[in-house]
């Protein structure tokens, strides 16, 4: 099978922006006032890496499938790529790599009746599962309270499931909901880079990929960076349209499901004693006395 449409170009992207941002005096190489190139040169990568500049060459026009992975790791350092970076360079070799049939298209896996359960046993911290795709496709109760501005936008599927890069790119009310509304459009853009890295036959990620670059000038912009990220953790700071301003810690951790499904257990929780506790409890109260009413998380 020949590399994946848009593969090369993907490889080709990312290898010249992360060489773009490495300058001589940060690589240790002699550094001269007359350069065509803000950062390395692509020969200068190769001596870095030890292979030949043809070599080199060739692999930044995307002939990566062939590469062997101790050729990849010297890349890696050269390129001073962080972890997800890395692996996100493999990932790009490996869907680049010439396979003996056509592999299937990744399916969308149903949940297994313990994790909802798990969800729904977590009262005092929003707790949600979200695909590789940014969908949110199962949650507990305090997670409908806490992401109420989400599922009541127009963004969210047939099925009234949100969409977090949807949301935030494309819905007017987003940077309200989100107090650092760029700071998370560029972690969910570098969320949905990697997962075009490791599943670039998933037609419903490459549709979503077009319409967010199609009506979203800040997505582009973000999109053309070529940033990976494989998990966000860290505070989230929301202005609730309840329970008012939230200053939460999230998490996130790796749900093991069968076939090539990502999905990722998140977990917002407020720091005890402070006031945000407080307005999360509340929020919670009226969570449980809304899912008793309704009977279903939708």
């Amino acid at each position: 099978m020949d590399q994946q449409p848009g593969n090369r170009a993907e490889i080709r992207d990312f290898l010249v922006g992360r060489r773009a941002r490495i300058t001589p005096a940060q690589a240790g190489l002699p550094t001269s006032a007359r350069r065509r190139v803000a950062g390395l040169r692509r020969e200068e990568v190769a001596v870095l890496a030890g292979v030949s500049t043809e070599w080199y060459t060739r692999l930044e026009k995307g002939h990566i499938g062939g590469v062997s992975d101790d050729v990849l790791d010297a890349v890696a350092r050269a390129l001073r790529l962080d972890e997800d970076e890395r692996t996100h360079l493999f990932d790009l070799a490996r869907a680049a790599r010439p396979a003996r049939r056509t592999p299937s298209r990744r399916r969308d896996v149903e949940l297994p009746p313990r994790i909802q359960w798990l969800l729904d046993s977590m009262t005092m911290s929003s707790a949600f599962v979200r695909n590789g795709r940014t969908d949110i496709v199962a949650g507990n109760p305090l997670a409908r309270a806490l992401l109420a501005p989400m599922f009541d936008s127009a963004t969210t599927d047939r099925r009234g499931r949100p969409n977090i890069a949807r949301y935030i790119f494309l819905d007017p009310g987003a940077p309200d909901f989100f107090v650092d509304w760029e700071a998370a459009g560029v972690a969910t853009a570098a969320l949905l880079r990697a997962e075009v890295g490791r599943e670039p036959r998933d037609r419903a990620l490459r549709e979503l990929v077009g319409e967010l670059s199609t009506l979203s000038p800040e997505f582009r912009g973000q999109w053309a960076a070529h940033d990976v990220l494989m998990r966000h953790d860290g505070v989230k700071r929301l202005r609730h349209p309840e329970a008012g301003q939230l200053e939460l810690t999230f998490q996130s951790l790796d749900l093991p499901l069968p076939g090539r499904a990502v999905h990722d257990l998140v977990v917002y929780t407020a720091e005890p004693g402070t006031a945000s506790e407080d307005r999360l409890r509340l929020l919670a109260v009226s969570a449980a006395t809304d899912s008793r009413t309704d009977g279903a998380f939708a």
